[in-house]
């Protein structure tokens, strides 16, 4: 154990990791990285197949952001919004409202994904009371939702994992189906039938109790920490227009699905949505340093215009809003989208994915294997035919992203579902090798499987 494993397991506390498994086996300690690319303190390289945690865009180190934040540092790190303006952020909120869908025109920072939901939540909250309907105040959600960590966004979520040691410190919320028909439960024998059936369940619901509901909040493609949950073609599409049909608001939490990760610029550009309001992290600042936004229309920002009596004030802030650094970082993301011409770019990268997943979709230990442009879910089944799953306890999922370190690929993984969601600025080659190497992995534990040599793949640090 070296010095930094040391210290580590003295006195941090990991997130969704159980710490006791954690200070039982040996960890990984990372030195530096680049492109998609990191090191450990030994000097082994690995592939960065999850994008540090989906929220690496361009690769490490990418030398024109690091100008950027040194140029900004070498000016002042950090500038309050609460009665000041800087510069990057006022440049950024153009930035931002240029790439995003039409009618989102104004900016409201945070930190990270979950205050980027939060405050949502809290404005469609507040609008509805300034537009004179205080009983607007119930929102809907998608079964198997997540949205973040803090207490608002825990609400509306619904990952039983995650959230259910939480439940009586929330408000409640109607759930809908989840729209991933290779999970439902309905009767019904097509994904034209399933959107059919979908939309159908909103549409009752939204007649009988639209008085009272302010929004709905859905993460749009896929929902990606349920475990990369993909949703039929015209869902999202189909929901804008009854949210709208029903005066009911529509908030589009994209922060892990925005910034080129469904191969277009944001989720929503697939089917033309407009939402009310849209949730911005992890890519905004191309994995840099923490930012949020909330961008909302003209309309939900007017209403909070007032006298200083009338106290309309939106009063939620964070002490880092607008961070210079973070700002600059995402300037220079969205440069680099322009002068790459990165979407443009994705066809063959996605094309490289099709083909693995075709081929691992094969392997008798997995269920399903889905993809929505450049990110992945691989779903493990001890029974694909009667998809009857494996031994939660096995930990069959994290077993294998654990043993594909010593392949040199970084990997993780929800449930039983392998996360595959690489940095947009990987080369189809590289995609290649980080998919050639999970394979190799998955066959490697598989085949343990098959001749019963298993009692768990312990992961300490495994969803």
């Amino acid at each position: 154990m070296n010095k930094w494993e040391e210290l580590d397991k003295k006195y941090i506390w990991h997130p969704f990791t159980q710490m006791k498994g954690w200070l039982e086996n040996p960890q990984l300690v990372i030195d530096h990285g680049e492109g998609v690319k990191l090191y450990d303190t030994e000097g082994k390289e690995y592939l960065d197949a999850i994008s540090s945690l989906w929220v690496n865009i361009h690769g490490h180190r990418r030398k024109e952001i690091n100008e950027a934040i040194i140029a900004e540092l070498n000016k002042v790190e950090h500038s309050t919004l609460l009665g000041l303006i800087n510069e990057p952020s006022a440049e950024l909120a153009e930035k931002l409202v240029e790439v995003t869908p039409d009618g989102l025109n104004k900016v409201f920072y945070s930190d990270d994904g979950s205050t980027a939901v939060e405050a949502a939540i809290k404005i469609a909250f507040q609008y509805w009371n300034y537009a004179g309907h205080p009983e607007k105040k119930d929102f809907i959600n998608l079964g198997d939702s997540y949205h973040g960590d803090t207490v608002g966004a825990v609400s509306v979520g619904n990952v039983e994992v995650f959230h259910k040691a939480y439940k009586p410190l929330l408000f409640s919320t109607h759930r809908v189906s989840c729209p991933s028909f290779y999970h439902t439960r309905m009767d019904v024998h097509s994904e034209k039938e399933f959107l059919d059936a979908l939309l159908k369940e909103l549409e009752a619901y939204l007649k009988e109790h639209a008085s009272h509901t302010a929004a709905m909040i859905i993460e749009p493609l896929c929902q990606c920490a349920a475990g990369m949950l993909m949703q039929p073609k015209g869902y999202i599409k189909g929901v804008r227009d009854l949210t709208k049909k029903y005066n009911v608001l529509l908030i589009v939490d994209e922060v892990a699905v925005g910034f080129g990760r469904t191969g277009l610029m944001f989720a929503c550009n697939h089917e033309n949505v407009l939402p009310d309001m849209m949730c911005l992290s992890k890519g905004i600042s191309a994995g840099y340093l923490p930012l949020g936004a909330t961008l909302v229309t003209d309309e939900i920002y007017n209403a909070f215009l007032g006298e200083p009596t009338e106290y309309k004030t939106f009063y939620h802030g964070h002490s880092y809003t607008g961070n210079n650094l973070a700002c600059a970082a995402g300037l220079a993301s969205l440069r680099i989208f322009k002068e790459d011409d990165v979407i443009a770019g994705l066809p063959p990268k996605m094309e490289m994915i099709r083909q693995h997943f075709n081929r691992i979709n094969e392997m008798e230990y997995v269920g399903e294997a889905r993809q929505c442009g450049m990110l992945g879910g691989i779903e493990l089944m001890r029974d694909k035919a009667n998809r009857i799953p494996f031994d939660p306890g096995l930990l069959m999922a994290g077993g294998i992203c654990q043993n594909a370190r010593k392949y040199g690929l970084i990997i993780r993984n929800i449930g039983d579902v392998i996360v595959f969601m690489p940095p947009l600025c990987s080369t189809p080659a590289e995609m290649d090798e980080m998919l050639s190497r999970l394979t190799k992995s998955m066959e490697e534990i598989f085949d343990r499987v098959r001749k019963q040599d298993v009692n768990s793949f312990s992961d300490p640090c495994a969803f």
